[in-house]
């Protein structure tokens, strides 16, 4: 009875362990269920989360290009406006360049009229009060003296002094004489001055009409006349000499000068010698 007893307590004990593995088994597969159910939920919900997403950024992609196409539309517009206006502008700037440009050729008219007006009152002012140029009054010169022209007129080229052994300029002539040669008056005129000149010696000068002057140079004697005196042509005014400083190396010889407003004249244009 005890054998069987044992026996039967073993059987019970391994029907609870498979009972209790039986259990274990169902409990586990069912804890494995529920996990796989959670996992396919959770899975399904992050599926439709990025469904929402993709969804969302759809949307936010038809709004962008709504979006743009608005944004493209209000710059094509103010575009075409600014072109619109630029070509506005353009017509009213060439307007305003035409009717400035012709405003500028009415008032160049106009000052180009009053500048003529003017530049004639100017000249008939002028004339006015210019007083007509008096002709000159042709004089009639004689040579004060005959002889050899021993140097020539050159105010502006050179000509060898013997006296001073160099070439200078010579703004007179050199006309041979004997000692004591009657020097006459070139033309009617009046005595200016009677000096003993550094360079020429003793020089007499006479003024002519038109402003010229007649200058005689190198002589030995000027008593025939004074300072003031008015004289004729051929009246005689000197003598030859040799008192002349720079031409005293020289022969005997008048220096004969002709001044009219300050420029010299070549004496054998006006008279022979």
């Amino acid at each position: 009875m005890g054998v069987h007893f044992k026996e039967s307590e073993e059987k019970l004990t391994l029907s609870m362990i498979i009972i209790g593995i039986v259990i274990i088994g169902i409990l586990i597969a069912t804890l494995i269920a529920f996990l796989m159910n959670t996992n396919k939920e959770i899975e399904n919900g992050e599926f439709a989360k990025v469904q929402e997403k993709n969804i969302g950024k759809v949307n936010s992609n038809d709004d962008f290009e709504d979006v743009s196409l608005e944004i493209g539309k209000k710059v094509e517009e103010a575009k075409n406006e600014i072109d619109s206006n630029s070509t506005t502008n353009n017509v009213n700037t060439t307007n305003t360049q035409n009717t400035t440009s012709k405003v500028e050729a009415v008032n160049s008219t106009k000052n180009n009229s009053v500048a003529k007006e003017v530049t004639n009152n100017s000249k008939t002012q002028k004339q006015e009060s210019t007083p007509p140029k008096t002709e000159k009054e042709e004089i009639k010169f004689v040579a004060p003296i005959k002889g050899e022209i021993l140097r020539e007129f050159a105010p502006e080229s050179l000509v060898y002094s013997n006296t001073l052994e160099e070439w200078i300029t010579h703004n007179g002539v050199d006309i041979k004489a004997d000692k004591t040669s009657v020097v006459t008056a070139a033309a009617d005129g009046k005595v200016t001055s009677i000096k003993n000149d550094p360079r020429y010696g003793l020089t007499v000068i006479i003024e002519h009409k038109n402003g010229i002057q007649t200058v005689y140079s190198n002589l030995l004697t000027a008593e025939f006349v004074v300072e003031g005196e008015v004289v004729k042509a051929s009246q005689t005014i000197g003598t030859v000499g040799n008192s002349a400083s720079f031409e005293i190396a020289d022969d005997y010889h008048l220096h004969f000068e002709m001044i009219e407003d300050g420029n010299y004249l070549d004496p054998t244009n006006y008279m022979e010698f």
